[in-house]
């Protein structure tokens, strides 16, 4: 959540839209899902939902985003291993005149708890399958704390592979709280920072707002409303980045 969270796309010679690195909703539920594994059996996390704009790091990819994943997790010597698949269909105006596009991610993670920091190393593979007709891979490198009730992580995300497609650097900031209304409602809230290290300057600011209702002791349903600030003009995917209003609602399933 990845959640939704979890690729964006940069047009090159005029028309051909290449993918860079999707799904910070599959990211964000897949890291949730690590920090609350504390047995050795695996657990196994399913998430769906829906999204009026697919926006990642701040680029508007396109409409009426549908999504569905499925996330594993595992405790090994002290290291949390998790993977798992996340699945997009989604309107892509600009590229195919409405026509549907589909988008499979792949993602692994290790993540290890030193006390005064936990670290993790993970990798995602971009499977377009879509009208943006083009794959990429990524290795990030993450460090998270909470301080003073605050989860914060900073994320680098280094791109290894993906038919000459770049992601300039990418990494971000996040900050988010969480307030407990009643036993089963949580109101949520996140500011997520976006940096372009080789276009030395801010891609985007993002910040959501959100419940986490507990309907049953596995299920949560999770509606949002988000807001991404454009910091450009950059170059390459980063030229032309809009402000961007946008909301959904997810359902994951814990088992």
């Amino acid at each position: 959540m990845v959640q939704s969270g979890k690729l964006p796309a940069t047009e090159t010679n005029n028309n051909t839209m290449q993918n860079y690195c999707k799904t910070i909703g599959a990211l964000v539920a897949a890291s949730a899902l690590v920090a609350g594994t504390a047995s050795a059996e695996i657990e196994y996390e399913i998430h769906t939902g829906y999204t009026s704009s697919y926006i990642f790091r701040g680029l508007d990819l396109g409409d009426n985003l549908t999504e569905f994943g499925l996330d594993m997790a595992y405790e090994y010597n002290d290291v949390a291993l998790s993977s798992g698949v996340w699945a997009g269909l989604f309107n892509n105006s600009p590229a195919s005149n409405q026509q549907i596009d589909l988008e499979v991610d792949l993602y692994t993670e290790a993540a290890y708890d030193f006390g005064y920091v936990t670290g993790a190393i993970g990798y995602i593979y971009y499977w377009n399958v879509g009208a943006l007709g083009a794959d990429a891979g990524e290795v990030y490198f993450s460090v998270g704390k909470e301080i003073y009730g605050l989860d914060v992580a900073f994320t680098y995300y280094w791109d290894v592979h993906g038919a000459g497609i770049e992601n300039d650097g990418y990494s971000d900031l996040y900050v988010g709280y969480g307030y407990e209304l009643s036993p089963c409602l949580t109101w949520t809230n996140s500011v997520t920072f976006g940096y372009l290290w080789e276009q030395t300057g801010f891609s985007n600011v993002q910040f959501k707002t959100g419940l986490d209702w507990a309907a049953t002791e596995t299920a949560t349903i999770s509606p949002f409303l988000a807001y991404s600030v454009g910091c450009g003009p950059h170059g390459n995917a980063w030229a032309n980045v809009d402000d961007e209003f946008f909301a959904g609602s997810m359902l994951s399933v814990s088992f």
